[in-house]
Order: C-alpha cells, then sequence, then structure tokens
C-alpha cells in the first residue's frame, strides 16, 4: 500500500497541521476502510477502536447528507464536555480526524484542516 517514507510524510503533514494551532491536541488520518495511516493520538488512545469509528461515523454521515439532498458532506463535528472531533473526507480515500480544546475557533480549525486536505489529497492521489 504505502512505502515507510510515504508513511513518514503522511506523518509528517499531520505534525505541520497539529502545530499550527495550540487548539489542536491531536490527528489522525484513517482509510475509509477503518485503518491508521498516521497518528498523534496520544499513547494511551486505542486507535484501532478510534480509526474504526471514525470510519463508520463519516460513512454514515455521507450518506445522511445525501438521503436529505444535502450534497456532497464536508465535515463532521461532535462536541463533548472536554473538547471536539471533527472529521473531514479526503477525497474518498481517508477521513482527517482532528481532536481540539472545547475552546477552539472552529473556522480556524476548519481553513487548517482544509489546507491539510489539500495536501494530503495531492499525496494519496
Amino acid at each position: 500500500m504505502f512505502s515507510g517514507s510515504q508513511l513518514l510524510e503522511l506523518q509528517e503533514e499531520l505534525h505541520r497541521l497539529q502545530s499550527s494551532s495550540p487548539d489542536i491536541e491531536a490527528t489522525a488520518l484513517i482509510t475509509m476502510d477503518g485503518l491508521i495511516l498516521a497518528s498523534t493520538l496520544p499513547d494511551s488512545t486505542e486507535e484501532d477502536r478510534v480509526s474504526a469509528m471514525s470510519a463508520a461515523l463519516l460513512s454514515l454521515a455521507e450518506r445522511i447528507s445525501l438521503e436529505l439532498g444535502r450534497g456532497y458532506l464536508e465535515q463532521v463535528f461532535l462536541r463533548g464536555a472536554e473538547g471536539d472531533v471533527l472529521l473531514m473526507a479526503v477525497a474518498d480515500q481517508a477521513v482527517l480526524t482532528v481532536m481540539s480544546r472545547r475552546e477552539a475557533k472552529l473556522g480556524m480549525l476548519i481553513y487548517y484542516m482544509r489546507r491539510a486536505v489539500k495536501e494530503l489529497t495531492n499525496f494519496l492521489d
């Protein structure tokens, strides 16, 4: 699928995304099948569970968006008491997941994520 150097480049892009804002706590790039390609998730996080749930959530949200006539899904936003989770499709190949502080400015996070998605899309194509 991907060589070690390609996976390292994906990892570096996620580190660039995370360093773009102090409000971004962790990131992950997940295949549509639910496999982690790269992440900056904390060691205490069960990556396999997070990746499977992220892919399932994005897939379900895409179907809901189309069923309700809202068009192509751009992002999914979850708000928890301790912070937010944003998911964004990377072409039709992957899901970019970002964990952020609750007080983060969502507009800025979405801007940084879209910029990263462009880079990741170019890389994955």
